[in-house]
């Protein structure tokens, strides 16, 4: 995973396009109506990490590189998007790509906003696009079934495997369920990979609330409260964001949103919170290098080996790969250097079966 792809669904002005821009400044149209999105607007943001400071400091290094967030903004679905309404299909091929999906809810009143179904609903407006999704997925499912049934005449134990996979699937989709209800063990999830089902994308709901309710969201606002509720039952996180605020503290130095996000009763931007959920959403970390000419974090999924970690760095270092000399983050900082640390025993020499943990900092050892 080169780069964490988080795709911001939702209906047309439930505040996607303003988070977006607040998220990633990019600048991508935020008009009053729908479809101002036509290709998905992409934006790279930071992982906020404070250890790659100190760490820059330490080893006074030429560059600090954060891991980092794609986000994709994709168009504002509409009913009947699966049968090509508004821009359709279109829309819903950019979502396929995308790792995880961030489901935009507008939890907040405007009178100047209009709604494009003409009334603050969520759990209406989540129905709209997850009924979207499950039709376009049923539609490739159906497909594959037909397709399998010719291959599984000629006595495919694979074909037939697949196909009770996508059976119990389209039971699940054909009951408005997404594929990601439908009980799937690890091995059956392999085998319909390719598919690239929407209704399987990890999903996490935001829920744009107005400014002056970020502090309260969570216990007071009845919409956001009904967004909890729902996402209970599948499993789901929500965060409460005002889109509107990111897009103020997007304008402002470091120092101005610290002070202005302290006002609001809070301790992190919600761009940091939704960096956080969706990392813990696709069960990611990071580990770090570090050194004089570089610090960096790197993303792995939680349960990689040291060989696989060395491989983000450089296929050759995992293909030779020797060892990896670890150092916890805290342990480093405390003891002020390597050799420091190493004295008191507390750098491991570790091998190829080591699994990686949060916030190593390593050196990998190979010989290609």
């Amino acid at each position: 995973m080169s780069n964490l792809e988080v795709g911001i669904v939702g209906l047309p002005n439930v505040g996607k396009s303003t988070l977006f821009n607040a998220i990633t400044k990019a600048g991508a149209e935020a008009a009053n109506f729908p479809f101002c999105t036509i290709e998905p607007n992409v934006g790279v943001v930071a992982v906020p990490d404070p250890r790659l400071e100190v760490l820059h400091k330490m080893y006074d290094s030429k560059k600090t590189t954060p891991a980092s967030v794609r986000f994709v903004d994709i168009a504002g679905l509409v009913k009947g998007a699966s049968k090509g309404e508004g821009l359709g299909n279109k829309f819903l091929e950019h979502i396929r790509q995308v790792d995880a999906v961030a489901h935009v809810v507008r939890c907040f009143e405007d009178p100047n906003i209009t709604h494009v179904e003409g009334s603050i609903d969520p759990l209406r407006d989540i129905d709209i696009i997850q009924t979207e999704h499950c039709l376009a997925d049923l539609e490739i499912v159906e497909k594959r079934i037909m397709k399998l049934a010719k291959i599984a005449k000629s006595g495919s134990k694979e074909a037939r495997e697949e196909d009770a996979v996508c059976r119990k699937i389209k039971a699940a989709l054909d009951e408005g369920k997404p594929a990601r209800q439908a009980g799937l063990t690890e091995d059956e999830l392999e085998l319909i990979k390719e598919m690239n089902l929407l209704t399987l994308k990890p999903t996490l709901y935001v829920a744009n609330v107005a400014e002056d309710e970020i502090a309260t969201a969570y216990a007071e606002n009845p919409y956001v409260q009904k967004v909890k509720a729902f996402a209970q039952k599948e499993g789901a996180k929500v965060i409460a964001i005002s889109a509107k605020v990111e897009s103020e503290i997007a304008e402002l130095d470091e120092e101005e949103a610290k002070a202005f996000l302290e006002d609001l009763g809070e301790t992190e931007s919600g761009l940091d919170r939704l960096i956080k959920a969706a990392f813990d959403l696709l069960g990611l970390q990071t580990f770090l290098t570090a050194g004089p000419d570089e610090c960096r974090a790197w993303t792995i999924t939680k349960g990689t080996t040291a060989p696989k970690a060395a491989g983000k760095i450089h296929t050759d270092f995992e293909r030779g790969f020797i060892r990896a000399e670890v150092v916890n983050f805290d342990d480093l900082v405390a003891n002020g250097s390597v050799a420091a640390a190493r004295e008191k025993g507390l750098v491991r020499v570790e091998g190829k079966d080591y699994v990686m943990q949060n916030g190593d900092v390593v050196n990998f050892r190979f010989n290609v």
